[in-house]
């Protein structure tokens, strides 16, 4: 079967079947009862088809499904994001996964896979450890193939504008028939201000809709000017992932996917070395070492997400750990020692990164070069700029000031 996807259909929910509050299982914690969620205009724009939905899991689906919105309309293709905590782990778009994608994330091999179902399949593969238990969103109606790829992963719930009768069907089947199944009308738009309550104190602003397009390339300050239409959709995507997660935020992005996500530190370094140690992470599932493991019979695949992810950090662990490690495979692996990664990762290349806010060191670009970062978008505007600059120059990278700081707290 040929799929494919054009504009997302727009599905006209029932005015009648929205209520304008709704009772939550509790709020952040189990002890925090008296939770509700209240449309500040009119009716909520989404419903229950399956579940009653928590505090938690209602942050995670409004803003994960802001992103994919947003992401389908810049990309002109499916989108989907895998979400956690209310910050985005992953997020792709929906290009065809070629065989060696498959294999490096346990996709089967002769499995039916739709653009929509591919899109999710790349925002999961970011950091499939973290998203064990996710929160996903998806730009277009569900369809069978992606209703069963959800059903074969551990996820919490789902948002999207609609769902095929045969899908919907699929996912009601899934956790004894207590997964979270909403869905969204997709032709709702929230009040141009917002507020949030903290402490008896009430904050208020106007809801951030600054666009992300192609014209915050315009501003190239390296000697390299060239970027590619693969990279210049990367750091589309990637400014858009930063735009979603708490800051500080950077985003490191290649192939139509995010594949590292650093978020919510106090030094955007640390935001960048996490970001581009999960994009080292995605990068050697290729290598011989990790393509040749052989597991222990009956894990499932979370279990060997967890114990790839255990093993790439091979080298930083105890013998103890090392023996805990060697119970998930046929025989005790030999780690990839740090030349082989570092000869592994030299020949990556073209990964793009977008930061939330200025860049104030060279040490970031410095820490991004090693994992083949070439294009980086940022707002601009440090001190340091020329230094930062300098730093991209000596690493050959294209980079764009946006003058768009994207925080959100």
């Amino acid at each position: 079967m040929s799929w494919v996807f054009a504009k997302a259909p727009r599905i006209q929910i029932p005015k009648r079947s929205m209520a304008e509050e709704i009772s939550l299982r509790y709020g952040m914690n189990p002890y925090q009862q008296q939770a509700a969620v209240a449309a500040v205009e009119g009716r909520l724009p989404f419903e229950a088809l399956q579940g009653q939905p928590g505090y938690i899991n209602l942050l995670d689906a409004m803003k994960a499904w802001q992103l994919v919105r947003e992401l389908a309309a810049v990309s002109g293709l499916p989108a989907a994001t895998s979400f956690k905590h209310t910050n985005p782990i992953g997020a792709g778009i929906g290009i065809d996964l070629p065989d060696d994608f498959r294999e490096a994330f346990l996709v089967e091999r002769d499995a039916e896979l739709s653009p929509l179902a591919a899109a999710y399949l790349r925002a999961r593969s970011g950091d499939r450890v973290a998203a064990y238990g996710d929160f996903v969103a998806v730009s277009h109606p569900v369809d069978v193939p992606t209703a069963r790829v959800i059903q074969g992963l551990v996820s919490d719930g789902i948002i999207a504008p609609g769902y095929d009768p045969e899908a919907l069907e699929i996912l009601k089947r899934k956790k004894n028939g207590r997964y979270l199944v909403l869905r969204i009308d997709a032709d709702y738009e929230p009040p141009p201000m917002e507020h949030n309550e903290l402490f008896g104190l009430r904050f208020r602003q106007e809801r951030n809709r600054a666009p992300i397009g192609r014209e915050l390339f315009a501003n190239v300050v390296t000697r390299e000017k060239t970027l590619p239409a693969a990279a210049e959709l990367d750091l589309l995507l990637a400014t858009i992932v930063a735009k979603y997660c708490q800051s500080n935020a950077v985003c490191v992005a290649y192939g139509g996917q995010a594949v590292g996500v650093g978020v919510g530190q106090q030094s955007r370094i640390e935001c960048t070395r996490i970001a581009c140690d999960k994009a080292d992470r995605w990068l050697l599932r290729w290598h011989p070492k990790v393509q040749g493991l052989r597991f222990r019979p009956g894990l499932r695949k979370y279990e060997i997400d967890t114990a790839v992810d255990e093993y790439l950090r091979a080298d930083g662990l105890r013998e103890h750990e090392m023996d805990a490690l060697a119970a998930s495979f046929e025989e005790r692996p030999v780690p990839i020692g740090a030349g082989e990664r570092e000869e592994w990762l030299r020949r990556s290349s073209g990964l793009s990164l977008s930061s939330d806010g200025f860049i104030p060191f060279r040490d970031n670009l410095d820490r991004a070069a090693r994992s083949g970062v070439g294009y980086v978008l940022q707002p601009g505007s440090s001190l340091r700029d020329e230094d930062v600059i300098a730093a991209a120059d000596q690493h050959g990278m294209w980079m764009a000031f946006s003058g768009l700081r994207l925080f959100y707290h």
